[in-house]
């Protein structure tokens, strides 16, 4: 044990309360609980520029009854629990700030059920999104939440992700049916039936989702499902500015078209995204735009949007007709965060986004893109814009305190930029550590003491991944 006490802060659990957990672990879990540096370091963030915070030990899970005795015994001697899925949140929801346990639920990764004459289907948390898609495609279906990333649907739900499909599906609010969580106690409860509305009782579905693991470990999702639409057909289309590109965005949602995808790319990210997924666009603001649909509506649709686009100086709408122009077309969308790396070798990226009311999208990303010019900054912007949502990447050497200054500047202008807008500090990454500051400029005080008391009705020790989402 000496390798934990080293690493202990006075913050943390105490050792003994820590090496108590993990002596009782050991005689249930035996060499699914570990405890070396590595592993517990690759159980922390290691996605973004905030510090790797790694817990004391990790269990891999392949019960809800596994994730309840570890709960147990974590209430039994106050010590935090933090619940991991693929690693892939962007604001340190996994770290382990005061120390504690992750349970790794990658290996429940079950498709327990699917009801095609209901469209629902049931997984375990460790099922990652294209796992899910992969065992429905044959049958006619498909879960649209895309966020990017092959998340667990499980940590998708907990931080409640959208993605390019969001603009038409909805986000994983809309989606998730119900699901079974394991409360603080070590309780395990399922939040609702099978059916597609209900007025009975508080809406516990709603309230874990987001909740980032602070009020409960969820074990299982009911999830809704689509049908594989009848025609898609995807395109792109380059704009002489950011602004005439989000200015058409803005007309083709109030114009109703129903577009499937319609995501936004700088030509910062352009660029990148050439080099990388070895595309050959014009360097320039760059929509990528989907519908879905019959044959027909398809065609209607996508010849509305040129019309749009083309007053407001978009260039020849460029379709991607086959499957695979199609995947290699939202796979390079997809590896924005790798693809903007080799930018800057060498820096850090802090990967961030707002979401404000569509009417001011042109107006927030084209002050965005000042702010990036006059700081001198690398920041790529991409964004799912067609429901106001957008990401910037500063890209940093965090051995120059003036540059690691200047991005949190940047970092604080453009989310103010957003409330004072009526829009979000986080449209899609979440709280975690990254944004709790903002919580009280955006929510106000008492919202912020109901949330307060909402978790300590549920978690009165404050194990349930502490120090996230409450500053």
């Amino acid at each position: 044990m000496a390798e934990l006490v080293e690493e202990r802060t006075a913050e943390r659990s105490p050792q003994g309360a820590v090496e108590a957990v993990i002596a009782s672990l050991s005689s249930d879990f035996g060499d699914r609980l570990a405890t070396g540096r590595a592993i517990r370091e690759q159980h922390a963030n290691t996605v973004t520029w905030l510090a790797n915070e790694a817990p004391d030990a990790v269990v891999f899970a392949e019960s809800t009854e596994d994730v309840q005795k570890v709960v147990r015994a974590c209430a039994k001697y106050g010590v935090p629990v933090i619940a991991f899925g693929t690693g892939s949140s962007l604001e340190g929801q996994v770290n382990a700030p005061l120390g504690g346990i992750s349970i790794d639920l990658s290996r429940m990764n079950r498709v327990v059920s699917v009801h095609m004459e209901d469209l629902d289907c049931t997984v375990e948390p460790g099922v990652t999104r294209k796992q899910l898609n992969e065992h429905l495609r044959d049958l006619g279906l498909f879960f649209p939440i895309d966020p990017g990333a092959d998340a667990s649907l499980g940590g998708m739900a907990s931080t409640r992700a959208s993605g390019t499909n969001a603009v038409r599906y909805g986000t994983m609010r809309e989606n998730v049916i119900a699901l079974t969580a394991v409360l603080a106690n070590g309780e395990i409860i399922t939040t609702a039936r099978r059916a597609r509305k209900s007025s009975a009782g508080y809406d516990l579905t709603r309230l874990l989702i987001g909740a980032e693991g602070t009020l409960g470990i969820i074990t299982s999702l009911t999830l809704k499902l689509h049908g594989i639409p009848e025609a898609i057909s995807a395109g792109i289309c380059g704009f002489p500015t950011i602004r005439s590109a989000c200015d058409t965005v803005i007309a083709t949602i109030q114009s109703g078209i129903s577009v499937a995808r319609i995501e936004l790319l700088d030509e910062v990210q352009v660029r990148a995204s050439n080099a990388y997924s070895k595309l050959s666009l014009a360097e320039q603001p760059t929509l990528f735009v989907e519908f879905h649909g019959t044959e027909a509506g398809v065609a209607e649709q996508a010849e509305r949007f040129g019309e749009i686009a083309a007053e407001y100086g978009g260039g020849a709408f460029d379709w991607a007709t086959k499957p695979e122009e199609r995947s290699k077309l939202w796979q390079a969308r997809h590896d924005a965060y790798w693809a903007a790396l080799p930018l800057r070798p060498g820096a850090k990226a802090l990967a961030t986004d707002v979401c404000v009311p569509l009417s001011r999208l042109a107006e927030c990303v084209d002050e965005t893109k000042r702010d990036i010019e006059e700081m001198g900054l690398i920041a790529p912007i991409v964004g799912h814009v067609g429901d106001g949502n957008f990401h910037t990447m500063p890209l940093i050497m965090m051995d120059d305190p003036m540059e690691v200054t200047r991005v949190k500047a940047f970092v604080g202008r453009l989310t103010e930029r957003a409330l004072a807008m009526g829009g979000t500090s986080t449209g899609e990454h979440g709280v975690g550590q990254g944004k709790r500051k903002y919580m009280e400029a955006e929510h106000g005080g008492a919202a912020l003491d109901a949330m307060r008391a909402i978790k300590q009705a549920l978690d009165p020790q404050n194990i349930m991944n502490p120090a996230k989402i409450l500053p």
